[in-house]
């Protein structure tokens, strides 16, 4: 975090895939810098139910002051949505070894207002305003729907999947994501041990993303047993056109600009 910039009162929630050692062992140093830092919000934390036990053990790993609120609210089945300020986060049930839940973030859709079209109807200030939170405007006996002035500004989606086997939770988390974060351990020369212990290649996730409409994808957690990560951006590319990011350690992968829509 110190070398990423990002600081504890950054955090609002954690999500927890599964409680195999490289996706959970960070958690006691995140939860006790949290008290560390007097951080003054709640943090929501999201695991898989089947691990309460595994979290309440990182959870109190050592000694430390503990000031800072969490709110414990594991995932308990697939499928399970939870409503934000910003969207809705959805949990997946993907196939590892153990329970294991992918994430996804879906921001609503939006308006973008044009203005030509509300000088139109002398449309201004904290009338636009109204315009947007009722949906219409009655101006001078004439009803103006939010329709007639504005385009659909499509929300966002990020998804996060790891580990997993391919499986039909993969496409639904990656379902036109225009950020996808997704786990590659495999080149196709190993891909039966991949299948056996639930996980995927760098060929199998560029198609996910390529038959999912996904704008942006970050292959990552690689298997030590291959030296050069290239290898996997060559394997990747000829199943996927688009843009296309190897993960490296304190990295920091920006969400796409927003799609635009036109005014037809």
């Amino acid at each position: 975090m110190l070398h990423t910039g990002v600081t504890a009162t950054d955090l609002t929630r954690i999500c927890v895939t599964h409680f195999h050692g490289d996706h959970c062992l960070g958690l006691p140093g995140i939860i006790q810098r949290l008290s560390l830092d007097r951080v003054p919000h709640q943090v929501l934390v999201h695991f898989p139910a089947g691990g309460a036990d595994y979290f309440a053990r990182l959870r109190h790993a050592s000694s430390f002051h503990e000031t800072a609120e969490l709110a414990v609210e594991p995932i308990e089945a697939d499928g399970q949505r939870i409503t934000l300020g910003v969207g809705t986060l959805e949990a997946r049930r993907l196939r590892h070894p153990i329970e294991t839940y992918g994430y996804r973030l879906v921001e609503p859709d939006g308006w973008r207002m044009l203005p030509e079209r509300l000088a139109a109807y002398g449309i201004a200030g904290p009338a636009v305003g109204e315009l947007i939170r009722a949906g219409h405007l009655d101006l001078d006996g004439r009803r103006v729907t939010r329709d007639e002035v504005s385009v659909t500004r499509p929300g966002q989606r990020f998804a996060f999947v790891m580990d997993t086997g391919l499986c039909d939770a993969v496409y639904a988390l990656a379902e036109h994501a225009d950020l996808l974060v997704i786990e590659s351990t495999f080149l196709e020369q190993d891909r039966a041990l991949a299948a056996e212990v639930g996980h995927l290649t760098a060929a199998q996730a560029a198609r996910v993303a390529a038959e999912s409409g996904v704008r942006r994808l970050v292959l990552t957690h690689f298997s030590q047993r291959y030296a050069d990560p290239a290898r996997f951006a060559d394997e990747a590319r000829p199943h996927f056109a688009g843009e296309l990011v190897i993960a490296q350690d304190l990295a920091i992968v920006q969400v796409p600009p927003r799609r635009v829509a036109s005014a037809g």
